[in-house]
């Protein structure tokens, strides 16, 4: 019999009691918990962050049973036992500081009670920092502290950021007390999403030591590929492994890549069928807004290359999409290198088929507002690309650009630019996967956009006409650049049909006014 999955269960006395799968973390927990340290992790939704908070909890109050034929079975003193407080901020949607505040009180009054601690402070602050000290001294062990997702009540808020400030505000006054409170702390862990600046939230609790990016902790949440390979072996028996690992691994935090746990479990479950379980939990329409408000140029999602700070961390009033992306699971790291200046920097991608799909499906509803036409639109780009029926491309995306309600963009200069254009091109053929080059550099300059689909490479250069009244040109200007500059010279040699394409729009029509090509061949 193959034991029981188990799907939305975070706590580890259900997993185990119940004799469900469980992949051991214990020995990277062994190598946090040897140390008298304050660790801090990031890493995206339904990645198992609140079973690993919940592991080290009952690690730390000593329930031994549940930890019987793991690794760190016979490596741990069970002959202690340390009072933990878990602050948890998984559960609910905190809509402002009143309910955060009355949150953290009743966390606090249920931590007092199970402890049979008694405070006189009246503010959350002071409670917060007896409790630590008298449960140390009542216990005569060091207290342990552990945060789940410690950052989810300003996410929650981040639509509004005065709200979010506030918020913010509300959970700085308590995670201030540990600083305090160092003395009297065995142990701290705090993970969430996001990684929000130190100095935004933490007022100088700067003994945090951050393993998000810590290859000696790369895979301490998610599965990888021993871990389906083994503990989920009878499972995923005759599995095409090759495109699971297509659609639901590649999450890179510097050491081996990792498969999202919740879409292997609800891959199993739902009889090995392939969709987007992790996607849909999660709505990422808070992003697609900040790419319009920052007329983010989407091709450049492609392949980012992004220096350490802007992974490293945000902050309310100055959010970085793409360390938003990252954090939140939608970027990974591709590679990382040291740039010319000696410093850290890393090459950023989506992760998988999974996220690259309905990412783009996302992007696509964001940036043209359209949903009933879209499957029918992303059909014939895709047909008639991979045909190579390239004289049927511009009556076809006349009616893409043409099915666009434009009134959606009355409040914002979005489309007065040729990267709007070439951001809804770029989300419809990324949607296709096809391979695309952004901004693909030769050694006569870049071209705006490089898509390879089946046996045609196209290579495109947009221009945006901001005339009042457009004239079609003899010369499409877009087409003779791509020419001129022999843009795509490097493919001739390739065994495939190339297309030099020129793209003119026209800013007052809001549309495709010009799509002329020519078929290049070797000289």
């Amino acid at each position: 019999m193959l034991k029981k999955l188990p799907i939305g269960i975070n706590t580890l006395s259900s997993i185990r009691d119940n004799d469900m799968v469980y992949v051991d973390k214990t020995p990277l927990i062994w190598q946090m918990v040897q140390q008298t340290a304050r660790f801090f992790l990031s890493r995206p939704r339904r990645f198992g962050k609140s079973l690993l908070v919940d592991t080290l909890k009952e690690l730390f109050e000593g329930n031994r049973a549940l930890f019987e034929d793991l690794y760190i079975d016979d490596q741990w003193d069970w002959s202690k036992q340390y009072p933990v407080i878990k602050l948890d901020f998984a559960s609910g949607v905190l809509q402002n500081r009143a309910q955060l505040d009355q949150h953290i009180y009743e966390i606090l009054q249920t931590h007092l009670k199970r402890l049979d601690i008694q405070v006189s402070a009246q503010s959350l602050n002071g409670q917060f920092a007896e409790l630590i000290s008298m449960a140390f001294e009542k216990y005569g062990q060091k207290v342990v502290v552990l945060v789940d997702e410690y950052d989810k009540p300003i996410l929650d808020n981040i639509d509004y950021p005065e709200r979010a400030a506030e918020v913010r505000e509300g959970l700085k006054n308590i995670y201030s007390v540990l600083k305090g409170q160092d003395a009297h702390l065995q142990f701290v862990f705090m993970t969430g999403v996001t990684k929000f600046s130190k100095v935004s939230l933490f007022s100088g609790l700067n003994q945090l030591k951050d393993i998000t990016l810590d290859e000696n902790y790369a895979t301490i949440c998610g599965y990888t590929q021993t871990d389906l390979e083994t503990t989920f072996a009878g499972h995923l028996a005759g599995v095409d492994w090759r495109q699971l690992k297509i659609w639901y691994n590649g999450y890179q935090f510097l050491g081996e890549a990792v498969y999202n746990p919740y879409d292997i479990l609800l891959f199993i479950s739902g009889n090995r069928r392939y969709r987007n379980y992790w996607f849909e939990t999660g709505n990422p329409s808070f992003l697609i807004k900040l790419f319009q408000q920052k007329a983010y140029f989407l091709p450049d999602l492609e392949q980012l290359e992004v220096s350490e700070e802007i992974l490293d961390s945000f902050d309310v009033e100055r959010i970085n999409p793409v360390t938003l992306l990252f954090q939140t699971g939608y970027l990974t790291i591709k590679k990382a290198y040291t740039d010319v200046m000696g410093e850290q920097a890393f090459v950023l991608v989506v992760p998988n088929y999974e996220v690259k799909m309905a990412l783009n499906n996302q992007l696509i509803e964001g940036y043209c507002q359209i949903d009933t036409e879209k499957k029918a639109l992303r059909t014939e780009l895709f047909t008639l690309l991979h045909q190579g029926a390239i004289d049927e491309l511009k009556p076809m995306l006349q009616r893409l650009f043409a099915s666009i309600p434009w009134r959606n963009f009355t409040n914002n200069d979005l489309p007065d630019s040729e990267g709007y254009y070439a951001s809804v091109l770029y989300a419809f053929f990324a949607s296709l996967n096809a391979a695309i080059i952004p901004e693909d550099t030769t050694n006569h300059g870049q071209v705006d956009m490089t898509i390879m689909l089946g046996e045609f490479i196209y290579v495109m250069e947009i221009k945006l006409d901001k005339s009042q009244d457009y004239q079609s040109q003899t010369i499409n200007p877009a087409l003779q650049q791509v020419l001129n500059r022999g843009y795509a010279q490097k493919y001739l040699a390739m065994d495939k049909t190339v297309f030099g394409v020129g793209l003119v729009f026209d800013q007052a029509q809001r549309n495709l006014v010009q799509l002329d090509w020519e078929t290049l061949m070797p000289v």
